[in-house]
């Protein structure tokens, strides 16, 4: 992996100590000859390298201490001695067996009489050494390095390349340093020596004691100069992230489709975790105002992070977060010179918190007893209407309207027409526009139009009418909700033998929103609906014959309400018979809270990984604008970035 080595002391002016010296020695010492020496390091290399681990140990973090390790000759002796004493400079000045050394090393790629650059091309060596020399305040000495093959691979192998670089960067480099613009001061010099061409940056601000660099505002400046020095190696990396966030949707897709089957066939059942979340949901009793994780005491934290981590062991979940962290490690590779990471559990993953508000949020639900239907799949056929009781002229009307096969002007004076037949008080005709006028389509939607003709038709005890008249009601449009009539035309609508009606009305009054929460009312709702078949219905019932709410806890009556359920088609009847022949009795909220649970964290993983383009590979929007801009304060015209490169696609969004 291509690494960037970034060293940053300073040296403190002022009670005799100058920066003077140090910058004249960067700026005329000189190149030292790429000659390859395979013969060991002398006694006094290897005196000295002692010496130096010893007084700083921070030198075994330089790229020339791996080289030296591996391959002790007098080269990489040298190499290492001249970083690790430059990158120690303020120390080692005043230090007699250093200083000698120094003073008796063979002396920058030059340019001109030295090899000291900055804003301005013409550098006054004398001049700026001299303002050093008076300088009073801290001194930072950069010392930025690559290995060779880097360096030339990357263009980064002459003192031209480098001046451009910290020009363009010149205001990041100040901004990290706390340093306004105006105030900031820099020179630098580029060494051509080894295996890791190196360059020395001073930088400071005309204000003494205005500076200020922290290491973040260290890992601000690598970041800088790795993105513009890797910037196509990097744009590669996310080629390769996004196909690999890919793959991880897919995992997670996976993971969601397999959850039913998971569920039918006992793969799914974590005891551990939901005994956690139902410990949980019992003292969320205790906690008032907000329920989210910022706001838990930290009992409670703990108890939610290790639901987490329990959910993390499930392997659907585990490899969805390995991908993920395998990408994240890929790019910040870049910045940290391949240190090796472990990886957090999951609850400690920042990207993820999500995952905790939502264990949260399904305590919650156990604690205050809220049902959960799972109907998504289910098919409404409420309001369906049969053909054989319309009038002849309704059905021809209605066929070719609904036909695509008819141009449009014949299907519209069809629609007219219905209207018509509607306006005259034929209950389907009016049925049938006023959905027509709910739904849109051929006609432009109109709430009020649909209120009109459905109600109509609903007056005239057509049950699918009133059917879907209650659900208008109901629904989130504001200028038409009314839960009292909504719930009046489902009764209605009930009564008349409408099941979906019935089943609706059920989990209205298990819900208690847009009516008072009634268990009682609700089983002999559900009770119409499971007579004559329906799945959904058989199933809330056993739930509720489990619990003894609304109705006799039994059960025996539980599973055979949960096998009539199974045996018309419902996915989840089986999953509670099968825990009922093992013997756990929990509620069922409680049953399924671990099986809710990763349908959420597959939800939140989804959401981590963006979908592919649909003609490439999507690479990230932010990303690719810095480049950008990179690109033309290099002197690229603003329109000579192409969007089409190496073979894929760039996909700004």
């Amino acid at each position: 992996m291509a690494r960037l080595i970034v060293k940053s002391p300073y040296i403190k002016c002022g009670s005799g100590k100058s920066a003077g010296g140090y910058l004249k020695y960067i700026a005329t010492r000189e190149r030292v000859e790429i000659i390859p020496d395979d013969r060991p390091p002398t006694n006094k290399q290897t005196q000295l390298l002692a010496k130096l681990v010893k007084d700083f140990p921070d030198a075994k973090e330089l790229m020339e201490y791996e080289d030296y390790a591996a391959h002790p000759t007098k080269a990489t002796a040298s190499a290492l001695i001249t970083l690790a004493l430059e990158s120690n400079w303020d120390r080692v000045q005043g230090m007699e067996g250093y200083a000698k050394y120094i003073a008796l090393r063979p002396r920058a790629e030059r340019l001109g009489e030295h090899g000291l650059f900055g804003d301005n091309d013409a550098v006054d060596l004398a001049t700026v050494a001299d303002e050093l020399n008076h300088y009073t305040g801290n001194v930072w000495t950069h010392i930025i390095s690559l290995r060779r093959e880097d360096a030339a691979r990357l263009g980064y192998d002459h003192a031209d390349a480098w001046r451009t670089l910290f020009r363009t960067h010149r205001n990041d480099i100040a901004a990290a340093m706390k340093i306004p613009q105006e105030d900031f001061r820099w020179y630098a010099a580029f060494h051509d020596e080894g295996n890791h061409p190196h360059v020395h940056m001073m930088a400071w601000s005309v204000k003494p004691n205005q500076a200020y660099l922290s290491k973040d505002g260290i890992r601000q400046i690598k970041s800088t100069l790795t993105n513009q020095i890797f910037q196509q190696e990097l744009l590669h990396v996310y080629e390769q992230k996004s196909k690999s966030r890919d793959e991880l949707v897919a995992e997670a897709r996976k993971a969601m489709l397999e959850l039913a089957k998971a569920m039918r066939e006992m793969t799914c059942i974590h005891p551990e975790a939901e005994q956690i979340i139902w410990d949980l949901s019992r003292q969320l009793a205790q906690v008032g105002g907000k329920k989210t994780y910022s706001y838990l005491p930290k009992p409670m934290k703990k108890l939610v992070d290790e639901i987490v981590d329990q959910m993390a062991r499930l392997p659907t979940v585990d490899a969805c977060y390995q991908t993920w962290w395998e990408l994240q490690c890929q790019v910040e590779d870049y910045y940290s010179e391949g240190k090796k990471r472990l990886r957090p559990p999951l609850s400690q993953q920042n990207e993820f918190r999500q995952i905790k508000n939502a264990v949260i949020k399904e305590a919650e639900h156990i604690r205050i007893n809220r049902f959960s239907f799972e109907d998504a799949e289910m098919q409404d056929d409420g309001e369906q209407i049969s053909a054989y009781d319309m009038s002849y002229a309704c059905q021809d009307l209605q066929s070719i309207a609904n036909d695509d096969s008819f141009p449009l002007a014949e299907r519209d004076e069809a629609a007219e027409q219905l209207e018509q037949l509607a306006e005259g008080g034929d209950a389907y005709a009016q049925y049938i526009i006023g959905t027509a006028y709910r739904d849109g389509g051929l006609l432009i939607p109109d709430t009020a139009k649909a209120q009109k003709f459905l109600e109509r038709a609903a007056e005239q005890d057509l049950d699918a009418a009133q059917y879907a008249l209650g659900k208008l009601y109901l629904s989130d449009d504001t200028d038409i909700h009314d839960s009292a009539k909504g719930i009046y035309w489902l009764k209605r609508s009930a009564d008349n033998g409408n099941d979906h009606a019935a089943y609706r009305l059920g989990k209205e009054y298990l819900r208690g929103e847009n009516v008072s929460k009634d268990t009682s009312t609700a089983a002999k709702y559900l009770r119409q609906a499971a007579d004559n078949g329906s799945a959904y219905a058989q199933y809330l019932l056993g739930k509720l014959t489990l619990m003894g709410e609304g109705v006799p806890k039994d059960m025996d009556a539980a599973y055979e309400w949960f096998a009539a359920a199974r045996d018309n088609g419902h996915a989840y009847a089986e999953f509670f018979m099968k825990r009922m022949e093992r013997g756990e009795q929990e509620p069922p909220s409680v049953l399924l809270s671990a099986t809710r649970l990763l349908y959420h964290m597959g939800n939140i993983f989804r959401d981590n990984a963006p979908a592919p383009a649909a003609n490439g590979v999507q690479i990230d929007r932010k990303r690719l604008q810095r480049l950008w801009e990179k690109r033309v304060a290099l002197g690229h015209k603003p329109d000579d970035h192409e969007l089409e490169q190496q073979g894929y696609t760039m996909q700004f969004h």
